[in-house]
């Protein structure tokens, strides 16, 4: 049962490459703090009735992206909350200031390797559908990664467990340096 101490913890946001795990880490991690749980990926197509790759091919990478800036705003404005973001959302600076700003960033490091063993049949990602995807992972982590260590509060490896263990080592990392702030 989530203490109510949990409420006064800031919303928890987690990024991260494609097939870092952060949807699925990010369901026990609220289900931990008694939390909602949102994608934003999941939340855009919700809100706009089509799925990813069709939003990619329409109105290409920058629309997407436009859409995606606007469920971060709204998402980051809420109480409560563990948001999973899309492995992209970093590379929008307005998305990085939402997220920096407005709570706990996470971002869930994964090599190339596992991305590739974890989205290799995913055809719902439109960045892969390229002849050589372990080559795309690699250059997109080159870009983004830098990114991702800017905005993150915490960095945690994404191969060093399974996502249940790996929320629960974020929930404790979380509470330690809330505890931390308190004292000084």
């Amino acid at each position: 049962m989530p203490s109510k101490e949990f409420d006064r913890l800031p919303n928890i946001y987690l990024v991260g490459p494609m097939g870092a795990g952060k949807t699925t880490v990010g369901r026990h991690l609220a289900d931990f703090l008694g939390r909602e749980f949102v994608d934003s990926d999941h939340e855009i197509e919700r809100k706009t009735g089509a799925n990813i790759p069709w939003i990619f091919e329409k109105e290409g990478e920058q629309g997407f992206r436009a859409r995606e800036s606007t469920v971060i705003d709204q998402l980051t404005q809420q109480q409560h909350l563990v948001l999973a973001t899309g492995g992209g959302a970093v590379t929008q600076e307005v998305n990085r200031g939402y997220l920096k700003q407005r709570g706990i960033v996470i971002y869930l490091y994964t090599p190339v390797e596992i991305q590739l063993q974890r989205t290799y049949r995913d055809k719902n990602r439109p960045l892969l559908q390229v002849e050589n995807p372990e080559k795309k992972l690699q250059d997109l982590l080159e870009v983004r990664d830098p990114l991702y260590r800017e905005v993150a509060h915490h960095i945690i490896e994404t191969n060093q467990g399974a996502a249940r263990d790996l929320a629960y080592h974020i929930l404790q990392l979380i509470i330690a340096k809330e505890i931390q702030a308190l004292k000084n």
